[in-house]
């Protein structure tokens, strides 16, 4: 391939179907989110104390007055609270552990797939730009063809019969419906257009997906401790377990959407061999052997695509959407469902506004 051409590629779509300079970022924005942990450490040790106070008060009351025996047990709950308060960054690593394993298994599996989709993007690149030298060339020669066709049709016009009338414009206007049909300037800049919105939709799918899980699960990390506190007292005993279910799903993301991204880097490879085949039926396999006929009606599209590599990126966009339904499947929690749910609604609410906006202002 050329090598100014898969410069111009790189920069005008990015070094990959996903930027690494955007993913290593995301990692680097979860990392430093992360540091954060002890932000409300000391308030929630404070609020721990209080409920432990309030919590042997409302236990020595019960056995005073008859209603509950002696249980060493619950009593040292409490205290074991409290130690995940104090040990809150090692604790929220031991549970974050196994979904990190997830992650880095199913990102070693996406990045090695990864590799030959992006091989692939670059060999259908240039196999596009050969079937649109292909066809700048038939258009110059089909431009030719239009003025000496013109020149000789006007000498000989006025001496021919009607018959042969018919049979010059037989031949002389397809020539020129062919030269209208290989216009491929437009043609090449409608196609780059339309292959760099479906992978940008697919990149801000990724993105979101990667974003709402790294502030989710800040915000668990961060206000956990005060979850933890506040299971101390009865009415509040399941809060720490159900934290414990929704850290988990929140940090199953990673996994699931590298799981996803994988399963659609086969579905891009798929296409991108499919389309590279077709290109290559068309000029051959080293471009040097165009079928006219076959490029004609590939012209006549109007666009140098065959919408496969297209409609690709668009599926894996859907896909991504439902990692939080699918994190909830393995994990069950409602919580992280309704946020997602709302962030959705609002998301749309967003986008709807915006549209309006734009309509009153054209």
């Amino acid at each position: 391939m050329d090598t100014d051409y898969k410069k111009s590629l790189e920069f005008l779509q990015g070094n990959g179907v996903y930027e690494e300079g955007m993913m290593v970022f995301l990692k680097g924005l979860k990392d430093s989110i992360w540091t954060h942990f002890d932000l409300f450490i000391t308030d929630a040790k404070a609020l721990a104390a209080i409920f432990m106070i309030i919590y042997f008060a409302i236990r020595s009351y019960e056995m005073m007055a008859g209603d509950k025996q002696l249980e060493i047990m619950p009593l040292l709950r409490p205290f074991g609270l409290v130690m995940v308060i104090m040990w809150w960054s090692a604790f929220a690593k031991v549970v974050a552990f196994p979904t990190d394993l997830v992650a880095l298994k199913t990102e070693e599996m996406f990045n090695s797939e990864q590799t030959n989709v992006n091989n692939l993007r670059y060999t259908r690149a240039d196999y596009m730009m050969k079937v649109a030298n292909a066809l700048y060339t038939y258009q110059a020669q089909t431009e030719v063809a239009e003025k000496e066709s013109d020149s000789w049709y006007g000498r000989a016009w006025e001496s021919v019969t009607s018959s042969v009338k018919e049979g010059i414009s037989t031949v002389v206007t397809p020539i020129m419906e062919l030269k209208n049909r290989l216009a491929v300037g437009m043609q090449l800049l409608m196609t780059q257009l339309l292959e760099l919105l479906g992978i940008w939709i697919l990149r801000i799918a990724v993105y979101i997906i990667f974003m709402i899980q790294i502030i989710y699960s800040s915000l668990l990390v961060i206000l956990g401790p005060f979850a933890v506190a506040v299971s101390i007292l009865p009415a509040f005993r399941d809060s720490f377990s159900t934290w414990i279910a929704r850290f988990v799903s929140v940090n199953l993301y990673s996994g699931i959407g590298y799981l996803i991204m994988y399963l659609c880097s086969l579905m891009q490879k798929y296409a991108l061999t499919s389309e590279i085949m077709k290109y290559k039926e068309l000029i051959g396999a080293d471009g040097s052997n165009a079928n006219l006929e076959k490029m004609a009606w590939f012209a006549g599209n109007g666009v140098l695509s065959f919408g496969t590599v297209i409609v690709v990126f668009l599926i894996g966009a859907i896909c991504m959407f439902t990692v939080p339904s699918i994190s909830t499947w393995i994990i069950s929690t409602s919580g992280i469902t309704s946020a997602s749910s709302s962030f959705g609604r609002n998301a749309s609410t967003v986008l709807g506004a915006a549209k309006r906006a734009a309509g009153s202002i054209f």
